[in-house]
């Protein structure tokens, strides 16, 4: 007969009585113990009634990153469409939808502008008074309503449940005639030539501590502000804005010189006939073809993302960037400081898009604060100290389970990021009132924290974890990279500023007794004090390489052995991986100086994400689910096969793999404050230009050639194939 399944849902607390997979492609079902395959699915149309909608407010460890709400455009008389084409523009940052319908020839534009600060959509035909449609607000917010403000615009307010924060957003519609009502708090436009929809949205929200803002005001205001522009004037002050950044910046690939004669417009990169195929079908391909554009296309997808995600003044990039549509995201969709959220800024100063850090230099700012708290509290320590999780709220204290959580370097790492935009800048004024302060008093923190181990007399990081292998240890080897990394930095910044000569030299008594990097029984770069590394271990996380990268204590200039350690640590874990873990290991490759095996990894990460990482057919990266962090990671190490700084040298496609044995890049930077343009062909280098922008002594190396300059501020010096000064 037909049998019935009845749940009660006891949703008190997250997501409530069923959470499903982390992997939203598998579905929630009933089977016979240990027979998947059987497995009878229970995803679809349930009935259902709610007993209760307001059950009490539950403690959460942190909070999670919410959409605000969503725009309905609802359309009649469309199932007979053709022609149906999605594009993103990522040279002008311009999303569009474009069909044809009865031989009219539709078109949809979509811009976010930080200029104006709207979202604006504008819709065309190519015949008059045939744009038809309804508009609409709404939110999955519990507490949010829509109402009517004048004849051509409608307001959606909304308040976060259990939470602080409330917000306003205002849709305004323009039309070229036709007509436009209102009708249920909905916007109906019949018969216009063309529309141009205006989104503005505002909270509450001033800074961690205020929350005290007028979201009403910053949508009057932004509206007030386009009421005389018009779409065309919106569009190109956008494009202008954007560009400002992401022109910065270039990059063209190819598998061979026949695939050079049909290059497409740059920057977005270089073109081939696999370009003129839709992305989820190249990234269907990508493993079997010689699609090297897809390459510069993937690179420069990820500085658009990072360009349209962190701009100057608003927050950080989160785990999923700027782009989460649920209530109750994965990981709360946060910042997750054992690398996610630095992975997210690998690609800032590399790839020429050094004042989209700021966001991240500002949460660390306010983290250098709120962390104060924490080490007082939590260790009886001065300075300030951030574990492996934070959010809006910029809370620093261990979260989760203690096996995990208690976990001391997040706010050193984030230091390290600080120190590399000196690095790659030069700018000592940035230097001396932003980041020296913070990582000083990030440097009092553990010249307080830690201790001897009785057994070795090594100072150690204790208690801590190894990331994400779980459980607490003393002395894990990633710790120490990164207190050292912190402690190295702080004393530069002292020398170059001549302050602080007793924390200097207490730092540099410190940094000798840090317990060493150890080779274990295996030739293995050992993960913890103990040799105790699992050659079958396969974990995601390869936390003990820290000091190979993004650190760069570990060399194969300085210290070869301890590069022939961490390349076995890395062999042993295996190529598999989520996504961020690909991206991670693109990097690690990369510094080996093995092209063809980052490319491989390359190959992986970009993947159809049907069965696990890979990436989606937006080119999202699959943690799974998405996580974004993967795109930024891919998107550095593509740039570290091409060129590298870490060293004294800067080396000159140092990790070219075959498959992209011809190819340009312009724009791409190095520490020491240099802005290279490269070009190579069969896999060798036939000309290099280097911009000085500060007047620092140049030292290029290619091919075990090694030259040494010096250079004048803004200097501009040329070089061919064997690195001799043209």
């Amino acid at each position: 007969g037909k049998n019935s399944i009845a749940v009660q849902v006891l949703n008190y607390s997250d997501k409530g009585g069923i959470t499903g997979y982390k992997d939203t492609v598998r579905h929630i079902g009933i089977y016979p113990a240990g027979d998947d395959a059987q497995k009878i699915s229970l995803n679809g149309q349930w009935k259902y009634f709610i007993q209760n909608d307001e059950p009490p407010a539950v403690g959460a460890y942190q909070a999670s990153y919410q959409p605000f709400g969503d725009i309905g455009l609802n359309f009649k008389n469309t199932s007979s469409a053709t022609g149906y084409k999605r594009e993103l523009d990522i040279a002008n940052a311009v999303a569009s939808t474009s069909y044809s319908v009865n031989d009219v020839d539709y078109k949809r534009e979509y811009i976010v502008s930080q200029p104006d600060q709207v979202i604006a959509i504008h819709l065309t035909a190519s015949k008059k008074a045939s744009i038809s449609f309804e508009a609409n607000l709404s939110s999955p917010h519990k507490y949010s309503s829509v109402k009517r403000i004048n004849a051509s615009t409608i307001a959606l307010s909304l308040k976060v449940r259990h939470g602080a924060l409330k917000g306003e957003s205002y849709l305004q519609v323009k039309t070229k005639n036709g007509a436009l009502d209102i009708v249920n708090n909905k916007i109906i436009i019949s018969n216009a030539d063309e529309a141009t929809l205006y989104i503005s949205a505002g909270t509450n929200y001033k800074n961690y501590k205020d929350v005290s803002g007028d979201p009403v005001t910053v949508c009057t205001t932004a509206l007030k502000r386009i009421e005389n522009k018009t779409w065309q004037q919106i569009k190109a002050a956008h494009i202008k804005e954007y560009q400002k950044y992401f022109n910065t910046f270039s990059i063209k690939l190819f598998a061979s010189d026949k695939a050079e004669s049909s290059q497409v417009s740059p920057p977005t990169g270089g073109g081939d006939l696999e370009g003129a195929l839709p992305t989820d079908e190249r990234i269907e391909r990508f493993a079997s073809s010689n699609d090297a554009s897809f390459v510069a296309l993937y690179l420069q997808y990820g500085r658009y993302l990072l360009i349209s995600s962190s701009r100057p003044g608003t927050r950080p990039a989160n785990l999923q960037g700027i782009w989460n549509d649920l209530l109750t995201p994965p990981w709360g969709s946060k910042y997750t400081t054992n690398i996610n959220a630095e992975m997210n800024y690998w690609p800032a100063e590399l790839l020429n898009l050094s004042p989209l850090h700021e966001p991240l230099f500002k949460m660390t700012e306010e983290l250098a604060e709120s962390g104060k708290e924490t080490a007082k509290k939590y260790y009886n320590a001065p300075g300030w100290v951030l574990h492996h999780n934070t959010d809006l709220w910029r809370g620093t204290a261990p979260i989760n389970a203690a096996n995990h959580g208690i976990w001391v370097t997040g706010g050193a790492w984030l230091c390290h990021h600080l120190w590399e935009r000196y690095l790659f800048t030069q700018d000592k004024i940035f230097l001396k009132n932003k980041a020296y302060p913070i990582m000083k008093s990030a440097a009092l923190f553990f010249n307080s924290f830690l201790t001897k181990d009785p057994k070795t007399g090594w100072l150690i990081s204790t208690p801590s974890n190894s990331p994400e292998q779980g459980g607490l240890v003393a002395g894990p080897t990633m710790d120490h990279h990164i207190i050292r990394d912190l402690f190295k930095n702080v004393i530069a910044a002292s020398e170059i500023l001549n302050s602080d000569k007793t924390l200097r030299d207490q730092l540099k008594e410190k940094y000798k007794q840090v317990a060493p990097n150890q080779i274990g029984k295996y030739g293995q770069l050992q993960e913890w004090l103990e040799d105790k590394d699992d050659t079958t271990n396969k974990h995601r996380h390869v936390s003990h390489l820290w000091g190979q990268y993004p650190g760069n204590e570990i060399n194969w200039d300085e210290t070869p052995e301890l590069m022939k350690a961490a390349r076995q640590s890395l062999l042993y874990r295996g190529d598999a991986a989520t996504g961020w873990s690909l991206g991670w290991k693109i990097n690690f490759w990369a510094r080996f100086k093995d092209g063809n095996h980052a490319f491989k990894m390359i190959q992986m990460l970009m993947s159809p994400a049907t069965r696990g990482a890979g990436s989606y057919p937006n080119l999202f990266d699959a943690h799974p689910p998405f996580q974004i962090d993967g795109n930024f990671g891919g998107a550095a190490g593509i740039g570290e096969m091409l060129v590298q700084s870490h060293t004294k040298y800067i080396d000159i496609l140092p990790a070219l793999p075959d498959a992209l044995a011809n190819g340009e890049v312009k724009g791409i930077c190095t520490r020491g404050g240099f802005v290279l343009n490269i070009k190579w062909k069969d896999g060798k280098l036939q000309q290099l230009n280097v911009l000085s922008k500060t007047g620092n002594d140049l030292q290029l190396r290619y091919n075990g050639k090694v030259i040494k300059i010096k250079t004048a501020p803004n200097g501009i010096y040329k070089f061919d194939a064997s690195l001799n000064k043209l």
